[in-house]
């Protein structure tokens, strides 16, 4: 895949936990609360209908204002890659206002644990600048940092 700097993002950690586990975190209702959104936010629901076309449907309290994000996954690898993007709605029912199509790609670290790489790609310059400015280095590393904490607690 290649990247185009004018509209893609992306972060690459390798995380101290196996694949499976950051795997099963992240396609796990029941576990996306916990990491998802760097802290003092949280996610409050979660669902998740995995396999392409199903939904991935979030809500974040974000300084006390509720935040509703629905998408579909794009593209399924077991254990291996998620895609999914805000740019429709179950049914395939284009959004009204799509941000961003996240690929979220894992894979064996050398050394053990997994390395993990976010790349999030924008419909435009504008949306990727915004996105950067609203701390995507930032906000995926510590959402990154947050998977890990908890993945030890399991």
């Amino acid at each position: 895949m290649e990247l185009d700097p004018k509209t893609d993002l992306t972060f690459t950690r390798t995380l101290p936990v196996p694949r499976d586990v950051v795997w099963d975190c992240w396609t796990s209702p029941e576990h996306i609360p916990h990491f998802f959104v760097p802290r003092p936010h949280r996610v409050t629901g979660c669902e998740i209908d995995l396999q392409v076309g199903g939904r991935f449907n979030t809500v974040f309290e974000v300084d006390g204002r509720e935040m509703r994000n629905t998408g579909v996954y794009l593209d399924i690898i077991e254990g291996r890659r998620l895609v999914f993007t805000d740019a429709f709605m179950e049914g395939w029912k284009p959004a009204p206002e799509p941000f961003m199509t996240v690929m979220l790609d894992l894979s064996d670290a050398p050394e053990g644990g997994t390395v993990y790489t976010v790349t999030a790609r924008h419909r435009s310059e504008e949306a990727r600048a915004t996105h950067e400015d609203m701390g995507f280095f930032a906000g995926w590393g510590t959402v990154a940092d947050q998977l890990v904490e908890y993945a030890h607690t399991r």
